[in-house]
């Protein structure tokens, strides 16, 4: 009998990418692949998977949330995240709140294969690049400490920000996105560069790739089929993309360590 899985991405070429690569094998059967965790969750309940793969970030709500959702409604259901965040933080959280994988999106379609079969009978699977990183933060500490500690000083719309000018945008282009004033947009870049200790727009795009929230399109994933668009004006790709209007979600309570996605939501009263 082939496992049953559900894929949760908010990347839709990826989604249905990662669907086909995963569906050649007869071993596997994609039962479904949406786009947000309110839709994991109801096709989890109605479908009932054997593993789910799901992104940390989806859509501006944070995919460790979904995991523990998931978990409290379906406790017998394994949940692999596959995700471009490696930090030790993160992968700690992950597994304490339920999850029975963790990938790093440039896997390849065999690893994710063997992935599956793992978790589907029961065992727990870190990739061989995630195990290594969390070692080596196990031995040099410091190292994973900075980037999270730096993210955690700033505000929600500092963060979002802080991802939205090293995307390239201009203070307006970035205050028409969030719907607020450009004056708005530059008193928080003043104050989140003086937070950094940043002093011009390079540095902040190089501290964005540090924490996570852009990568450079050199280090695209080889599983991700997506890529900058034509005429994409962009020095630098985001990894979890802002939400104008972030959806809600009703997700179990988090433990109040576990640190949030970079995937900064822009809540109407931080402006």
């Amino acid at each position: 009998m082939s496992i049953r899985v559900l894929l949760v991405d908010d990347n839709n070429l990826f989604r249905k990418g990662l669907a086909a690569l995963i569906s050649a094998h007869p071993d596997f059967t994609v039962v479904a692949d949406v786009s947000t965790c309110k839709e994991a969750v109801q096709a989890a309940l109605h479908i009932d998977p054997d593993v789910v793969v799901t992104d940390i970030a989806l859509g501006g709500v944070n995919g460790l949330e979904c995991v523990a959702e998931l978990k409290r409604r379906q406790p017998h259901v394994r949940i692999i995240l596959l995700t471009s965040l490696r930090t030790e933080g993160h992968v700690r959280a992950a597994l304490r709140i339920g999850a029975d994988g963790y990938l790093l999106k440039n896997a390849t379609i065999e690893e994710v294969q063997l992935a599956l079969r793992n978790v589907a009978m029961g065992k727990k699977y870190l990739s061989p690049d995630v195990s290594e990183h969390v070692f080596d933060t196990f031995l040099h500490p410091q190292r994973a400490q900075a980037p999270i500690s730096r993210l955690d000083g700033l505000t929600t719309r500092e963060r979002s920000i802080l991802q939205l000018i090293a995307e390239g945008r201009t203070n307006k282009g970035a205050a028409e996105f969030l719907s607020v004033s450009p004056k708005t947009v530059e008193k928080h870049r003043a104050t989140l560069m003086r937070k950094l200790g940043l002093r011009n727009a390079a540095e902040l795009t190089m501290v964005a790739i540090e924490l996570g929230l852009v990568e450079r399109p050199d280090s695209l994933a080889r599983l991700n089929p997506d890529s900058l668009s034509a005429g994409e004006p962009r020095s630098y790709r985001t990894r979890q993309p802002l939400e104008r209007e972030p959806g809600s979600f009703d997700g179990a309570p988090l433990d109040p360590d576990i640190p949030p996605a970079y995937a900064p939501r822009c809540e109407a009263n931080d402006g």
